[in-house]
């Protein structure tokens, strides 16, 4: 599991990458390519033509780190444009990527809604699923 502090940037190679490259290519990729400074101790995202590979360059001030993770089966969502270019991703839509979702078509979840005190009194009042199947 991944944590990143929140200056962390997150930047995506949009369109695929030849994946035999290695650091030194793909930190002229990202400055060529995607105009950006490798050296910034951003993440920037590659993905494979097929889908089912990922490397996620990443300089901490000593040297470059390639992180690099292959699906078995199945293949990341990613981002789709006819311009290669870069796109920024939240922390969060990183996770969700890394995880197997389908980052494309992100949906915000409440997950906590507190219930006011009227639906609360209702509750206790209701019947319960069992009883209502039973009738």
């Amino acid at each position: 599991m991944l944590t990143l502090p929140p200056s962390v940037r997150v930047f995506v190679a949009v369109g695929a990458t030849d994946m035999r490259l290695g650091m030194d290519g793909l930190s002229a990729l990202a400055r060529s390519r995607l105009g950006l400074d490798p050296l910034s101790g951003h993440l920037i995202l590659f993905r494979n033509r097929r889908g089912d590979r990922l490397k996620i360059l990443v300089w901490d001030r000593s040297g470059f780190w390639v992180l690099y993770k292959r699906l078995e089966k199945g293949t990341f969502s990613w981002p789709r444009s006819s311009v290669e270019g870069r796109m920024e991703l939240r922390t969060s839509d990183l996770l969700l990527l890394l995880s197997g979702g389908d980052i494309t078509r992100p949906r915000r979840t409440n997950w906590y809604d507190r219930l006011s005190e009227k639906v609360e009194e209702g509750l206790a009042t209701r019947p319960s699923g069992a009883e209502i199947v039973r009738e």
